[in-house]
């Protein structure tokens, strides 16, 4: 009598478990995944970079589809970190505004939507730099020539940053390599203030949209930077940082930095040391490059 009524039991539980493993029909699993994707919320997707000086401020526009991120968080930062992989990213400028962008996304389902290097010929803001597209956050590190106010306002479809440029600027030349291997001159406005570093940061951000498509090209020889600048005597000394290799061409980024540096009346010679501090004159009346850009 208690095998008969465990029987009992016991049937009706191996009927639903049964019935629960049976497959649905295609038709019904159909439903169910376009009722799962239904429920999920498409982010904004980051579509345009685009930036313009505007009074005394330099003015840079995120431009968006389908909505603005959740939260935009600016920082000050000395060195931007890539989101992925926890790497340094190479953003030319004294220093960085890091903007990070979370529930948003700067790719489609074809790939990336916005480049992710661009410069500006601006007096502050000379480049924009993306640092991640991970996990619903975008992350964009703005290179500038100077760590000023700004502001951050979110818009319809877009979040707009204004960096200040309340200071003297002066308009000084910026040379980079046209297909010929021809250094050519592209103005730039910088501030007074510091015009030699300026106008080498402005080089290391390279052309902007228009002058690439007119040919010219930034040529860094591995090259993510520089530090070290000083003019004295008629000479200007400076270290490449980052790597240094000419990769057996005669075009280096020495022959971009060294007409860029003797615009300036006080100098007369350009002395470019490697990472490693050394170059082939250091001393006397010469130019000098380290051995790494030799060809």
């Amino acid at each position: 009598m208690t095998g008969r009524r465990w029987a009992r039991a016991v049937l009706p539980l191996l009927g639903l478990c049964l019935l629960a493993l049976t497959p649905l029909p295609p038709a019904a699993a159909t439903d169910a995944g376009h009722r799962a994707a239904s429920d999920r919320v498409a982010l904004p997707v980051l579509t345009s970079v685009r930036a313009r000086h505007v009074g005394h401020i330099d003015r840079l526009v995120f431009g968006f589809t389908g909505g603005v991120p959740d939260t935009v968080r600016p920082a000050w930062v000395d060195t931007l970190v890539h989101d992925g992989s926890g790497l340094p990213v190479r953003v030319a400028g004294a220093k960085v505004l890091s903007v990070v962008m979370n529930g948003a996304q700067a790719h489609d389902q074809n790939g990336s939507t916005v480049s992710g290097r661009t410069a500006f010929a601006l007096p502050n803001l000379i480049t924009a730099v993306e640092a991640g597209d991970f996990e619903g956050v975008v992350t964009f590190g703005l290179g500038v020539q100077k760590q000023t106010a700004f502001q951050v306002h979110v818009r319809a479809n877009r979040v707009v940053v204004d960096v200040d440029t309340a200071y003297v600027m002066s308009s000084r030349k910026v040379y980079f390599v046209d297909e010929d291997a021809n250094a050519v001159p592209v103005l730039r406005r910088v501030p007074s203030s510091s015009p030699a570093s300026a106008v080498l940061q402005s080089l290391f951000a390279g052309p902007t949209v228009a002058e690439r498509g007119n040919g010219l090209r930034l040529v860094r020889s591995r090259a993510t930077g520089f530090d070290h600048l000083s003019v004295s005597g008629g000479v200007a000394r400076l270290r490449l940082t980052g790597g240094c290799r000419s990769g057996g061409s005669t075009t280096t980024v020495a022959n971009e930095i060294v007409p860029t540096l003797k615009q300036f009346p006080s100098v007369d010679w350009v002395k470019i040391f490697g990472p490693g501090g050394h170059t082939e004159s250091p001393t006397g009346p010469s130019d000098s490059i380290p051995a790494c850009l030799e060809p």
